[in-house]
């Protein structure tokens, strides 16, 4: 209890505050040994709930992870407890166990085969191309409002078949959504404006949803609705169709978003490893970009929840319904595996993976390769067009302790002209 005396990973303001002020906190837990249980708060900083248990090493959240008849994920991946249909439609697949987890994850890895990502390069080339024409010749930009954020958004939409027009309205509602205990995005942080804000959103996005479904189901296309709710054999329903796009916007833009910006934050505060990246761009690019994903970390915690009294987990024992939640930056600073983890660097060996994209077990990410691709074509592109952005003034993190996340940061570089 002694480690948990001045931080509470629930306090979501101490979220906000400097990356390396948190990265030594979790050092510190890590060196203890300990999984230190913490107490669960509602919005307005009260006790709630059942509290949970802090796994922090990277063995351990390893192990977990392939441990899911021991550490179930259908009873919810956030440390709060919803219900039963809140917890589906807003998680999607990682918030399900088999075998209901597996059949929605056959059906929608119909759209993350090699084939189907090689086939989405020229248009993530075209698009990043078609962002960075916008602000080029300004010399300026808000990097997360108008590059970061824009990019992989407008990937996920055109691989989904969403029109253009949608695009401002998703922007604001995944904001909304996976900020939403962000006074920026959502004002009343009431538990009862907080609730009514993600009512409206997921109203929005199920409405949309099911009016694109119908259409694809009439009119079948090549684009990934008409793949997960048209073609022969299983299809998703319409409403496991929107609950996806939910998942797909919060993992597919929002994380993607958020490795962009914290990569420039790397390379700004790093002029070493930027010039090592860009002396061997096309050599160092694979290995780099899951450095950026590693350090930054995008996903800071997934929960699991103790099926049953006894199960243990090295030698500390757990009863049912105890939550574990899986603090996947702290494991990828875990001094056993990553040497100098809190260090940038491109050259990095990154063997044993880190976890960025989750652990392996049932619930890896089925985007990764997609990440990995829009991260790769998006920092080429910059060291190309805008080869001197950087960052000049401090991030503004987003007030969460599930995303890793960067609301603004404002970059500068010299102006020019990207042919979109």
């Amino acid at each position: 209890m002694s480690l948990i005396a001045d931080v509470d990973l629930d306090d979501l303001d101490w979220w906000t505050r400097p990356a390396a002020e948190r990265d030594a906190y979790f050092a510190s837990v890590r060196a203890s040994g300990e999984r230190p249980y913490f107490p669960e708060l509602d919005l307005a900083g009260n006790t709630r709930g059942r509290g949970f248990y802090a796994v922090t090493r990277y063995a351990d959240v390893m192990e977990v992870s392939r441990r899911p008849e021991d550490f179930c994920s259908g009873e919810g991946t956030n440390i709060f407890d919803q219900p039963l249909d809140l917890r589906e439609f807003f998680g999607s697949i990682i918030a399900m166990d088999n075998p209901q987890h597996a059949r929605q994850r056959r059906i929608i890895s119909r759209g993350f085969t090699a084939k189907n990502l090689e086939a989405l390069r020229a248009n993530v080339g075209e698009v990043t191309r078609e962002v960075l024409a916008t602000v080029a010749e300004k010399g300026e930009c808000d990097f997360v409002t108008e590059v970061a954020a824009l990019i992989p958004l407008r990937i996920v939409n055109d691989m989904m078949g969403i029109p253009r027009s949608q695009e401002q309205f998703i922007f604001e509602s995944t904001n909304k959504l996976l900020g939403a205990s962000d006074p920026e995005y959502v004002p009343d942080q009431s538990p009862r404006g907080v609730a009514k804000n993600l009512s409206r959103v997921g109203d929005d996005f199920a409405e949309l949803l099911r009016e694109l479904a119908a259409d694809r189901q009439r009119n079948p296309g090549d684009d990934l609705i008409s793949l997960l709710v048209a073609a022969e054999g299983e299809n998703l329903t319409a409403q496991e169709l929107a609950s996806f796009f939910i998942l797909l916007v919060g993992a597919g833009n929002e994380t993607t978003r958020n490795a962009i910006a914290h990569g420039l934050l790397a390379l700004t505060q790093n002029p070493d490893q930027r010039a090592l990246w860009a002396s061997d761009v096309d050599g160092l690019t694979p290995t780099a970009v899951d450095e950026v994903v590693r350090w930054a970390s995008p996903v800071l915690h997934m929960r699991r929840t103790v099926t049953a009294d006894g199960v243990r987990l090295g030698d500390q024992e757990f009863r049912e319904g105890d939550k574990l939640v899986l603090w996947y930056r702290s494991a990828n600073q875990d001094e056993s595996v990553f040497p100098d983890g809190t260090r940038f660097d491109v050259r990095r060996d990154l063997t044993p993976p880190h976890l960025g994209f989750g652990a392996p077990g049932p619930h890896f990410c089925l985007g990764a390769h997609l990440a990995r691709l829009e991260l790769s074509v998006v920092f080429k592109a910059l060291f190309e067009y805008l080869p001197d952005i950087h960052a000049v003034e401090e991030p503004q993190f987003l007030r969460t302790n599930f995303l890793h996340g960067i609301k603004h940061l404002k970059a500068a570089y010299t102006p020019t002209t990207v042919r979109a």
